[in-house]
């Protein structure tokens, strides 16, 4: 029996699990849902070590961030068999990856973020349904009535009603089910004027997305997996802005599109201690093993671990033959999926090696690091979301730096949080290659979070009031958290004072007392001095 809940939130990722945790921090009930059976969507289901702003450090994230990124490096520190000088980093990065001061494996990020929820369950105020995807869902004008789930197990349909439901589903599931004004691809550019908008509007412009996997290495084994059913069409696809074929060390370089040889070397020699993980000084992806490392042998205790593990979340896997959105996404998923078994094939069997060699079959493929029969991710990594229509809609004049300056951009009334990170855009369904421009550190409107339209739904990931262009900065791990807790708090507050987030954001008085429980809570609303890269 599943218990009548004052707040339903649907999906389980970054946004849905903070959401969750800020609702019952006010003290009131929730049901949270989730499609896997793991609950943390890009730290966890979708493999990604977390992408972050470069003073993640100090400042620049909620309180229940920090908190999280820190009981990670405490579940390190209590059970890996950490030396000595690596024990005693307080900044340590266990994977001494490049992408981040936090690289970390999936299910490190799981054991914490269940912990996080475990009080809220154990005292009754949190129910949590993974296996679980919505269907449908009922609305009675300008209300979401209900939704209904199905029970991935056995089919089972239940239908959930509440009095406020959060979209944290990673493509926005809700708004195309309940008939929420939204957004889809990219806009055209006389919506906006933005500068890197097209001539017309693209709905099926997307992101590419990434279907992740993990890789150890071990020489003079063969872990060579079958050849892959699709393995000859992406052997030779050369996409038309590619220097060469996709499966090739050769990539454009995503901020000025020049072609730049990539290196791989398995298991480098380099002490991870290191390693600099600074996204604003290096993009770090020019070398891919240690790019998305998410286990550095070197700084446990000599013969603890006999290989590195490291992520593939490469250009050589990104997908976009296909929109994920809409009605080609199992094929989409599908098509993805054979590149990135294709790409492990070419590495064990074509790869060239600096020896002069080809292939590396010792790499092994990590289904114990990603939970799934085949080792790759149980997710596909989502980067672009469906985007409700909402009060403020950021743009690319709000963040860019090439038209705001490094010390600017757009500083909000109703500002809930900060955010950081270049507008990076993956090659898309559209045919553009990648879009990767500077932005200055963003602060989060809470009119970005508001619908024009439905009263009792709130978005709670990277499906808020952006465009295609500026989902590119909102859509990181940091973020999607942020959002996701100020849309828990939101609804928690409009329950407990029986008003509606419309009210909370138009009138000044509403507002303080709203913006005095996120500062109470440690929800950093504006950022310090500091510039845009």
């Amino acid at each position: 029996m599943i218990p009548e809940a004052d707040i339903l939130v649907v999906g389980g990722g970054l946004g849905g699990v903070a959401a969750a945790l800020a609702a019952c921090r006010a003290g009131r009930s929730v049901v949270l849902t989730e499609e896997t059976d793991w609950i943390g969507g890009q730290l966890t289901s979708q493999a990604v070590p977390p992408d972050e702003h470069p003073w993640v450090e100090r400042f620049g994230t909620t309180a229940s961030y920090r908190r999280l990124r820190e009981e990670i490096r405490r579940y390190y520190r209590h059970w890996y068999p950490l030396r000595a000088e690596a024990l005693a980093l307080t900044d340590l990065n266990p994977g001494a990856g490049r992408v981040s001061k936090l690289c970390h494996e999936p299910r490190v990020a799981l054991a914490v973020l269940e912990g996080m929820l475990a009080p809220h369950r154990a005292a009754g105020r949190l129910t949590v349904l993974t296996e679980h995807r919505p269907v449908a869902a009922e609305a009675d004008g300008d209300f979401l009535r209900a939704v209904t789930l199905e029970d991935l197990r056995d089919g089972t349909l239940r239908t959930l009603s509440a009095r406020y439901v959060l979209d944290a589903t990673e493509t926005g599931e809700l708004l195309h089910l309940a008939g929420v004004e939204h957004a889809n691809g990219a806009e055209s550019q006389a919506e906006f004027d933005e500068l890197h908008a097209p001539d017309e509007a693209q709905p099926d412009n997307q992101q590419g997305i990434t279907v992740c996997f993990a890789l150890s290495h071990h020489e003079g084994q063969d872990h060579t997996i079958d050849r892959p059913d699709d393995f000859d069409f992406w052997r030779a696809y050369r996409p038309a802005f590619w220097p060469g074929p996709l499966l090739g060390f050769e990539a454009p370089d995503p901020r000025t599109l020049e072609p730049v040889p990539r290196t791989f070397v398995p298991n480098p020699e380099l002490d991870p201690l290191a390693v600099s993980a600074d996204q604003s000084a290096d993009a770090g992806d020019k070398e891919l093993w240690g790019f998305r490392r998410i286990l550095a042998r070197k700084l446990h205790t000599p013969g603890a671990f006999d290989s590195d593990i490291t992520l593939v979340n490469w250009p050589l896997n990104d997908y976009w033959l296909k929109p994920y959105i809409g009605e080609q996404q199992a094929e989409a998923l599908r098509e993805a999926r054979q590149l990135s078994l294709s790409l492990l094939y070419w590495l064990q069997t074509e790869a060239p090696r600096a020896d002069g060699g080809t292939g590396f079959p010792g790499l092994r493929i990590r289904p114990d690091v990603t939970g799934t029969a085949d080792g790759l991710a149980k997710s596909a990594y989502v980067r672009e979301s469906r985007r409700i229509k909402a009060v403020t809609t950021v743009t690319e004049h709000d963040v860019a730096i090439d038209i705001v300056g490094p010390y600017g951009g757009t500083r909000y009334r109703d500002s809930v949080g900060v955010g950081g990170y270049r507008i990076d855009l993956h090659p898309s369904t559209g045919g553009d290659n990648y879009v990767d421009i500077g932005s200055v550190p963003f602060e989060i409107p809470l009119g970005a979070l508001v619908p024009r339209r439905v009263r009792n739904l709130l978005p709670a990931g990277k499906n808020i009031g952006t465009t295609h262009i500026t989902n590119g900065c909102y859509r990181l791990h940091p973020v999607e958290w942020n959002i996701g807790e100020v849309a828990g708090a939101l609804a928690a507050h409009c329950v407990a004072e029986d008003i509606e987030p419309q009210q909370v954001q138009a009138e000044e008085k509403r507002f303080e007392d709203f913006a005095r429980l996120l500062d109470r809570d440690g929800v950093q609303r504006h950022w310090p001095d500091v510039r845009g890269y």
